[in-house]
């Protein structure tokens, strides 16, 4: 297992001042004319392609009842398995695009602490530093920087990015390519992507549009936070 700790900037505590801000900048750049740049989506749900990517069960339930309910609303979508440490990406027909590894929170659980969105990171203890589990309306902005990324929940500040440099003992880019699912275990909150899953299947699937991410539970049952997808 790798030791360290970590910062994740655009889980820090958003300030009043720029809240206003950070939002306008937000619809500005999800609308910005970038659609050029996005790659074509595929024209078939193409299942096979999930069964290779060898998912757990819990992703294919969602997957399935994405597809049978028309939950995502023909918008593309990301699924999160905390459990797995994995993220899928979707286009809107339901077509896989592509899979990574992902680093997460360093509190499992499946509930944001009150007022976590407005904290200092100095405010965050290491029990507080969870990825929430639930479907959120998703689009790209940017952080406190340059850098885009997707917003997740913005109330909260959660965020799907590249990963961070952090610091040196983070080891970040070596937990990505950890089999042991601890040591994926080390953000603030948001979810560390490699920077090619980002730009070559997060960017294109949502730019210039909203889609939905879907955080799958992992101290509370599948059943808890999305019924639908276990409903008989």
């Amino acid at each position: 297992m790798i030791a360290g700790s970590a910062k994740c900037a655009c889980r820090a505590g958003r300030a009043a001042r720029w809240r206003l801000g950070l939002a306008a900048a937000l619809l500005a750049s999800a609308h910005a004319a970038l659609a050029a740049d996005a790659a074509p989506l595929p024209t078939d749900p193409r299942p096979a392609l999930l069964t290779a990517a060898a998912p757990s069960a819990e992703v294919v339930r969602m997957t399935e009842w994405i597809a049978a309910s028309d939950d995502n609303a023909g918008m593309p979508f990301v699924i999160v398995d905390k459990r797995n440490a994995r993220v899928f990406g979707f286009a809107g027909n339901g077509g896989l695009r592509g899979t990574a590894s992902a680093l997460l929170g360093l509190a499992r659980g499946d509930v944001n602490p009150p007022g976590i969105g407005n904290r200092p990171l100095s405010a965050i203890g290491p029990q507080d530093r969870i990825t929430a589990a639930g479907r959120f309306v998703a689009m790209l902005g940017h952080d406190l920087g340059k850098a885009d990324i997707l917003w997740v929940d913005y109330a909260s500040g959660l965020s799907l990015h590249r990963v961070i440099r952090g610091k040196p003992s983070d080891q970040r880019r070596r937990r990505l390519m950890s089999p042991i699912v601890d040591d994926h275990r080390i953000s603030y909150g948001c979810i560390n992507v490699p920077a090619e899953f980002f730009d070559r299947i997060v960017r294109p699937l949502f730019i210039a549009k909203t889609g939905i991410v879907y955080v799958l539970p992992e101290t509370r049952t599948l059943g808890d936070v999305f019924p639908g997808a276990v409903s008989k």
